[in-house]
């Protein structure tokens, strides 16, 4: 895998716990969160320097300008860990697992355009990056639908396929892995937002032969080894939206669950793309009520 460019460099040493084999923490200092690391973007811009210029020789007169919001002697220590970060690139590399900053041209533009600052400062990918800039659709629905409306799930990707469209989606079992599957059976691609493990999910065997046919892209905005969370798999919705032409809700909840959550944002406040559901009354009460709030 290509080795993070310098800029990524600094950002992971910035904002990245460095997770090792086994789970534990390269180090004990606080990194920065995704609103510390904001803040600290927008002065750099400001400067009109990059994040490398952090890990070369500009660093200590960079850190003289940094505002009181700052700990200049936290940041050193967290732009100090270079051998912990060499151990933790080899450890993805030999996963298949690459990293992109958003200054790197790998980056999607999707995300910055419909994102702006809260774009993820860094994404982990494994899988052909070159599927972040094709036309997607992104289906979602809830884990536990109906086998008829799986189905149709698994019909639209392979309809995807056929229209050259890649499926973005969820990556977790039912509607998201259903729709994915369907569009790589048929020859198309897909790629998976995952919440979850992203140095498990990359090894389940279902997604093998895609990967390696370059038909597949399983993406995280967080470390390979975190863990599922409720509030990952909440965020991670905006970003499925976020790379895609339209969208199509196969089955939700009515207010409550991500599926509801991430699809009701859409239409009320992000505007990201189209919404679309299936007029399907065995997808649940969700499908009415998101018609009712403008999906087609």
């Amino acid at each position: 895998m290509p080795a993070p460019s310098a800029n990524t460099q600094a950002v992971l040493l910035l904002t990245s716990p460095l997770l090792q084999e086994g789970g534990r923490a390269a180090s004990k200092e606080p990194v920065l969160s995704a609103a510390e690391y904001a803040q600290l973007a927008a002065h750099l811009q400001q400067e009109r320097v990059q994040p490398a210029d952090l890990i070369n020789g500009s660093r200590d007169t960079l850190l003289t300008t940094l505002s009181a919001a700052f700990a200049a002697e936290r940041l050193n220590r967290l732009l100090s860990r270079g051998f912990q970060l060499s151990q933790a690139v080899e450890h993805w590399a030999n996963r298949s697992i690459s990293v992109i900053g958003r200054a790197d041209a790998a980056y999607p533009r999707r995300f910055k355009q419909r994102l702006k600052r809260a774009a993820p400062p860094l994404l982990y990918a494994c899988g052909n990056l070159e599927l972040l800039h094709a036309p997607a659709l992104a289906v979602v629905g809830s884990r536990n639908t109906p086998e008829a409306l799986l189905q149709k799930a698994e019909a639209v990707g392979a309809l995807a396929a056929a229209a050259g469209v890649v499926i973005a989606s969820g990556a977790a079992k039912g509607v998201d892995e259903t729709a994915m599957l369907g569009s790589l059976a048929a020859g198309g691609c897909a790629i998976g937002v995952v919440a979850d493990s992203l140095e498990k999910m990359s090894a389940r065997p279902i997604w093998r032969q895609a990967l390696l046919d370059g038909r597949l892209l399983l993406l995280s905005s967080d470390a390979p080894s975190a863990r599922f969370q409720v509030w990952r798999a909440m965020a991670r919705n905006k970003l499925i939206y976020a790379l895609a032409d339209a969208a199509l809700v196969v089955s939700s909840a009515k207010g409550e669950g991500g599926t509801w959550t991430g699809a009701t944002e859409q239409l009320q406040s992000l505007h990201f793309c189209p919404v679309h559901v299936l007029s399907a009354p065995r997808g649940g009460l969700g499908l009415a009520a998101l018609a009712g709030l403008g999906a087609r």
